[in-house]
């Protein structure tokens, strides 16, 4: 009852102030016309001025915005020309290069607003406290960026490598400051966020120059196991891609249920790894075809014991 009571007043009493200013110009304007008319064209003439003023330092302030504009993108680019000539790794040059870029625009919004007459203290003040309550908000994006970092300083991996991380996997192809991007083999676009690949356990297929490929072949009981094994060693030899030291392994893995299986490992270029793979298992089944080297079903013998 009393908010209602005080807010009921204090309209009526802003009603009343209103009304008075209006009647007290109406009146002044009544009473003496050319000095409210005098004061009325001092007031647009000073309007005028001030944007008359302003109107070169508006001018400048858009010139060395142009200007900086241009020479960020021109200092960007020496600086990526720079790390190409020291053959800095791809992968940090294109973070600098990002983080750079962020900073240099910064400063140049700063400079921009300190000619236009906003005090530089002032825009570093709100500059930081935003960047406080960015940062509470975001908490999540910050720990990317650090994640971003980490990434940087240990390298796991680089652009062009073949990782798994996280039940995912593609090559890599952009480390941004908030996430890594990997395109599958079959050319879709993985986004992982820099904070999980950074402490995620990360599988790098890239990381060596030689690779071991692992294939199973099997054969079936009645055929000569030393036999298929020659066989299976004379195709990894006739494999140029197919290196000589380590040596591969071919011997029995197990006896299954149906056949013998015989494990197969040749080591081979990284980069050669799924020619190596998919040449190896056309060219053994051909091999096994010639040499009469049967490749079995599962089978199930079942036996039937007849009462007597």
């Amino acid at each position: 009852m009393i908010s209602r009571i005080f807010l009921s007043t204090a309209a009526a009493t802003a009603e009343a102030i209103s009304e008075t200013t209006i009647n007290d110009a109406l009146h002044e304007l009544a009473e003496r016309p050319e000095e409210a008319m005098s004061a009325i064209g001092q007031f647009f003439s000073d309007m005028g001025r001030s944007i008359l003023n302003a109107i070169p330092t508006v001018i400048l302030a858009i010139v060395v915005l142009v200007l900086g504009a241009l020479l960020c993108k021109l200092s960007v680019k020496l600086i990526s020309r720079g790390m190409e000539r020291a053959k800095t790794d791809i992968t940090v040059a294109k973070f600098v290069k990002q983080c750079v870029k962020i900073i240099l625009y910064v400063l140049l919004f700063i400079v921009v607003l300190s000619i236009l007459g906003i005090p530089t203290t002032s825009v570093i003040t709100v500059i930081g406290t935003a960047g406080v309550a960015i940062g509470l908000a975001l908490q999540d994006s910050l720990s990317n960026v650090a994640g971003g970092f980490i990434l940087m300083l240990t390298k796991p991996f680089k652009i062009g490598d073949y990782i798994i991380v996280n039940g995912v996997e593609g090559t890599v192809s952009q480390i941004a400051i908030l996430h890594t991007r990997l395109d599958s083999a079959s050319n879709q676009g993985i986004i992982i966020p820099n904070s999980q690949a950074a402490t995620a356990t990360v599988i790098n297929n890239s990381a060596n120059d030689t690779r071991r490929v692992d294939l199973t072949f099997s054969i079936a009981y009645e055929d000569d196991y030393e036999h298929a094994r020659q066989v299976i060693l004379d195709v990894l030899a006739a494999n140029e891609k197919v290196l000589a030291d380590p040596e591969p392994t071919v011997r029995m893995l197990e006896h299954g249920a149906s056949a013998i299986v015989i494990a197969t490992r040749p080591w081979c270029r990284t980069e050669d790894y799924w020619e190596v793979y998919f040449t190896t298992i056309e060219q053994v089944r051909q091999a096994f075809i010639e040499n009469d080297i049967s490749i079995p079903f599962d089978q199930l013998d079942v036996r039937v014991v007849k009462d007597q």
